[in-house]
């Protein structure tokens, strides 16, 4: 029997790169598919837009860098990079939009500072952020979910959507409206009050309406994120100091500004239900590469997330604002991780 011990360091748990982002993925499928009922196919030629171009983008930097195109190809971050900046884009955006963006997120966010590990600023925003600047016009024209526009967006007119920008001679504007921070964000600007643009006496094809057990579409999405990210949590794929630092200080924002004036600014649940809430505290700030790295500075990065969204729905020019936040506070990261290193075990201070 060899009972000889080996060398350090020894692992505690069977946790891989590979294994990590495919929980991730696993996570983010209740919320993929709630996805399709509401809004159609048109996220899922997305995502097979973005893949193929990964395997292109992917092997032609690996190439030129020098490195082996498989074993990295297959450690699945370029592929959670894609579905993040995929759910984040108007399912029926033009082909080239979500070509353009997963070729500069992979190129400019991961590739040019080294590759994974090395990347200060996180992938899938710095690709969502180069699309909504550059074009803010496909990039905010949402579908309507189907119980608002009446029809149900199947594989192939989902093909014609994004390809050609019509189905059966439709054009896309038709069939497009004001998400609810859009819809709440017009609303205030023109004076009318919050509790008017969210509860319309007369609900229009673009009214905050509800639909499912009391939940509109983009409730149900953001709530199976958080399904997926309680799993996350109890499998300890994710740190709890993420989305409760995000949330947290996301709601408590929210919840003084609408005790000030319930007029012009959202109540707590519409905040927290609305936009990429969800995705953000559960799939997007927690990735290990570009958040903080210390017990402390992950509760305080996740909080300046927080209050930065809350900053640019209510006073800045998008009506989200999740991608500036998070890009603000990849920036603070070695700040924060300075300023809050735990003690050292055994040094004395």
């Amino acid at each position: 029997m060899n009972d000889r011990m080996q060398s350090s360091p020894f692992a505690h748990n069977d946790q891989n790169v590979r294994k990590v982002m495919m929980q991730v993925q696993i996570a983010a499928l209740p919320a993929l598919l709630v996805h399709l009922y509401f809004f159609g196919f048109g996220i899922v030629v997305q995502w097979l837009l973005a893949v193929i171009t990964l395997i292109v983008v992917e092997s032609a930097m690996l190439k030129l860098r020098g490195r082996p195109i498989l074993p990295y190809l297959t450690d699945l971050s370029g592929l959670i990079t894609i579905t993040g900046l995929v759910f984040c884009i108007p399912p029926t955006a033009p082909w080239w939009i979500i070509v353009t963006g997963s070729a500069f997120a992979l190129i400019f966010g991961k590739h040019l500072y080294g590759g994974l590990g090395y990347n200060p600023f996180n992938p899938a925003m710095l690709g969502y952020a180069f699309l909504l600047i550059s074009f803010p016009v496909p990039m905010t024209q949402w579908i309507l979910p189907a119980e608002l526009s009446g029809h149900y967006i199947d594989f192939m007119e989902a093909l014609q959507l994004i390809f050609q920008g019509n189905m059966n001679n439709v054009p896309l504007d038709m069939m497009t409206g004001a998400t609810p921070l859009n819809e709440l964000r017009i609303g205030v600007s023109q004076g009318i009050s919050v509790g008017e643009t969210l509860n319309p006496e007369i609900p229009t094809h673009t009214s905050y309406t509800h639909h499912l057990l009391g939940f509109n579409s983009w409730e149900w999405i953001n709530i199976t994120f958080m399904l997926g990210g309680v799993w996350m949590l109890y499998s300890r794929t994710i740190r709890w100091q993420f989305p409760v630092g995000f949330l947290g200080s996301l709601a408590l924002m929210a919840w003084i500004f609408h005790s000030i004036d319930p007029n012009t600014y959202p109540p707590v649940d519409f905040v927290l239900l609305t936009g990429g809430t969800m995705l953000a505290a559960f799939f997007i700030i927690t990735d290990p590469v570009t958040a903080s790295t210390t017990p402390t500075g992950r509760f305080i990065y996740a909080c300046g997330i927080g209050v930065l969204v809350y900053v640019i729905r209510n006073w800045g020019a998008f009506p989200d604002g999740l991608a500036f936040a998070i890009l603000l506070m990849n920036i603070a990261v070695p700040l924060i991780d300075q300023y809050t290193q735990p003690r050292v075990f055994g040094h004395k201070r």
